[in-house]
């Protein structure tokens, strides 16, 4: 995850130094339509500790950390690529990969998150101290910022960009300007941070 962020940054930070067009630009309108990791299923991502239950058979459940590849190991089905999944989506995964081996058809499986390690983001370009940042809860620009030391003297503030990757090699970048969330003047633009993204300060 952490090679996966510096690239990410380290691509949208070079298209923009060459002048590049980003592939698109929010309008302002759009704010309140952005994806807010808030209102939806987690996410799993590599680092994440999962517990399986699988209710009366203790000898199948089991505490799962999840791999650089994605993948986690069961007992019985082996590997089982949990990345990118939420929790529900693993559970029909593990219901049908364990039906082949487990006629109990009240056999419930549980899957919990019993830890997050995945959710990274990035903080670049005129701020305190630049890097790569991890939380145990979802933090939005502003609480970004503050993590990083808040803008330096050479910050342009009202210039910020959200760098959010969609798919691989595919960047949106969404104007963020930070005057107007610290005055409460446009609070829609404090969005909250999806894991992978990039927090630009020119």
């Amino acid at each position: 995850m952490r090679g996966a962020l510096l690239t990410a940054a380290g691509l949208a930070l070079a298209a923009l130094s060459a002048g590049c067009s980003p592939t698109y630009i929010y309008n302002p309108a759009n704010y309140a339509k952005e994806y807010d990791p808030r209102k939806h299923e987690y996410v799993i991502g590599v680092g994440d500790q999962l517990r399986v239950n699988v209710w009366r058979m203790g000898d199948l459940s089991s505490d799962a950390l999840v791999r650089a590849d994605g993948v986690i190991t069961m007992p019985l089905i082996g590997d089982v690529h949990v990345a990118g999944k939420t929790p529900t989506q693993v559970r029909e995964e593990l219901k049908r990969r364990l039906s082949e081996f487990v006629k109990d058809e009240t056999a419930v499986i549980t899957v919990a998150v019993t830890g997050i390690n995945s959710y990274r983001f990035v903080v670049s370009g005129n701020v305190a101290r630049a890097g790569i940042y991890a939380s145990n809860y979802f933090v939005s620009v502003s609480e970004a910022l503050a993590l990083a030391g808040g803008p330096n003297q050479f910050a342009s503030t009202e210039q910020i960009l959200l760098i959010r990757m969609d798919s691989p090699g595919k960047f949106r970048h969404i104007p963020i300007n930070y005057d107007d969330i610290a005055s409460r003047k446009r609070p829609e633009q404090d969005l909250v941070l999806k894991a992978g993204d990039t927090v630009f300060v020119p």
